[in-house]
């Protein structure tokens, strides 16, 4: 049995949803291309030039679990994890908090919230009252 949820809250959850792949597919793709200046960044972060491409088929697999209806929460878990990863790398260099730490925490809010709003399942389980 399937609820039907209003064109608003279904249209906000496509926006939240739709900017966070977007820039997840726009960040893994490139990472797969390598051009220099994510090699560039991506070195400047600590990581091997060869780590790159396993970084990006992480970012983008996790991803299309996501953008996959059946496999949407798996895909909110798997990418919140790869996030975590994201801000530990930032953390570790002192990045400024707002623009480069907090980053993955508002692209996971933009997941999970699109989730909320149009998954019953994920409602019931991060309820706001008993």
């Amino acid at each position: 049995m399937k609820s039907s949820i209003s064109k608003g809250r279904l249209w906000t959850a496509r926006v939240l949803s739709g900017l966070a792949v977007l820039f997840m597919l726009m960040d893994s793709i490139m990472k797969l291309f390598k051009p220099s200046f994510v090699v560039e960044s991506t070195v400047a972060l600590g990581y091997q030039e060869h780590h790159i491409v396993l970084i990006g088929i992480l970012g983008l697999v996790s991803t299309i679990l996501y953008v996959i209806p059946s496999t949407s929460i798996l895909g909110a878990v798997v990418l919140t994890g790869y996030f975590g990863g994201v801000m530990a790398t930032h953390i570790r260099l002192d990045a400024p908090l707002f623009s480069n730490i907090l980053f993955p925490v508002y692209l996971a809010v933009m997941l999970w919230g699109s989730l909320w709003l149009r998954n019953e399942q994920v409602r019931r389980l991060f309820s706001f009252r008993n």
